[in-house]
């Protein structure tokens, strides 16, 4: 590395299919990522405690503890990117690991390629998180570091994609955006659910905003989609 050059990102690969593994880790490396590789959830929390990875490669069906018990307890101490890496199909595992608090998915079997872009963007969200760790527009504050929201200094309960996508609003206040452009920068850019999935989401987060009392946050812009503007 040159004198001067940042150092690689550190990506841990946690799959228990040497297969997979090798090759993810393979790619990962001629891309100028360093990589470590674990096989099962309880050397997962370990080599997260001890190593300090930028992001987590998670498998969800793991040996010893499995991949949604790792992804809750790495995001209940701290906010290292993880994206999950689940069986093409099953809906519910990727519901359960976002639920859980990770900020990405990718269906196997995948493309080396798309989880190379999936890496790529979670990491410069990540970096655009830490860039500007607290938001507020109105009564809202929103901690990217603690992914707390608060309104007027009460907690308002969100989901992982429900604070992604209220953070991706905050950091664009007065901005209109389609569905297409927020779908591609909180979902990613090949989520198979859609665009509805943005209209049942902004309905969530205006729910619990209007019981915190800023129901009036995100705005429908007609033939275009939403924007977050103060009231």
């Amino acid at each position: 590395m040159p004198v001067g050059a940042p150092p690689a990102s550190r990506v841990l690969v946690v799959e228990d299919d040497p297969g997979i593994s090798s090759a993810v880790a393979l790619e990962l490396g001629h891309q100028g990522y360093e990589t470590l590789v674990v096989e099962d959830g309880s050397a997962a929390l370990a080599a997260w405690s001890d190593w300090g990875p930028d992001l987590v490669l998670l498998d969800l069906g793991l040996p010893m503890l499995d991949g949604v018990e790792v992804c809750r307890r790495i995001r209940a101490a701290s906010h290292t990117p993880i994206v999950v890496l689940t069986a093409r199909g099953s809906v519910q595992d990727r519901v359960r690991g976002l639920d859980a608090g990770a900020d990405d998915y990718i269906a196997k079997p995948f493309s080396l390629e798309e989880l190379l872009a999936r890496v790529r963007s979670t990491l410069r969200r990540a970096s655009l998180r830490d860039e500007g760790m607290v938001l507020s527009v109105g009564a809202v504050v929103l901690d990217a570091r603690s992914r707390i929201v608060t309104c007027d200094g009460a907690v308002v309960p969100l989901t992982a994609r429900e604070f992604d996508l209220l953070e991706f609003l905050m950091r664009h206040p007065g901005v209109a955006h389609s569905r297409e452009s927020i779908l591609s920068a909180v979902w990613g850019y090949d989520f198979l659910g859609g665009s509805n999935v943005i209209d049942s989401y902004v309905r969530y987060l205006r729910n619990k905003l209007q019981a915190a009392g800023n129901g009036d946050l995100i705005q429908t812009i007609r033939g275009i989609g939403y924007a977050l503007r103060a009231p």
